[in-house]
């Protein structure tokens, strides 16, 4: 199983972990980001993370399949179910709302992994996590490159995590980066390029 320091040196290596001044999805305003696709576009440390994640899976939960959020978990859902022989979906946004598109469905009763790259409020992995219920699946686990929740994500099941960070965000109306000056940029799939 890789170590906290072992994944933090894969970021590091990627040029993962970007400093300034972020707009984070949450609304919120961080210092630090990390851009969990510079190091999911090596398949190689994408294999590796998500075995870490897997042995920490151990024998339980029992799964059928596998369920990211687009774009972030994607990649994780796919890499996820490749090394449990399990079915890997994702959800997308449709007109604002977090569905299963594709022909994608998750049978009722089904055993579901949620995936996510990072989570910082969860929002997205809660939205995932009520697509799942609404079609009649169980959720088992939710399973993250990195937390950056600051321990306040809790969705109800076991949280695995490959990386714990800790995050400072602030409400934009209280950032001191913004007090300085400093214009904030998107990052991640929706901005930052």
């Amino acid at each position: 199983m890789l170590s906290q320091a072992d994944v933090i040196a894969i970021f590091e290596k990627c040029g993962a972990l970007l400093q300034g001044h972020f707009l984070l999805t949450s609304g919120k305003h961080s210092d630090r980001y990390l851009q969990c696709a510079q190091v999911l576009q090596y398949p190689e440390y994408t294999r590796m993370i998500c075995a870490s994640l897997v042995e920490q899976l151990g024998e339980e939960p029992e799964i059928d399949v596998v369920v990211g959020p687009a774009m972030g978990g994607v990649i994780v859902a796919y890499e996820m179910g490749r090394q449990l022989g399990k079915r890997a979906l994702f959800t997308e946004r449709e007109e604002g709302k977090m569905r299963l598109r594709r022909n994608f469905s998750i049978r009722p009763g089904e055993r579901v992994l949620v995936v996510e790259d990072v989570i910082t409020t969860g929002g997205s992995v809660q939205e995932v996590i009520d697509v799942v219920k609404a079609a009649g699946g169980e959720v088992v686990g939710v399973a993250v490159l990195v937390d950056r929740s600051n321990g306040r994500a809790d969705f109800g099941v076991p949280l695995y995590k490959a990386l714990t960070v800790a995050a400072v965000a602030w409400e934009p109306e209280v950032c001191p980066l913004c007090q300085a000056g400093e214009p904030a940029v998107k990052p991640g799939s929706r901005g930052l390029k």
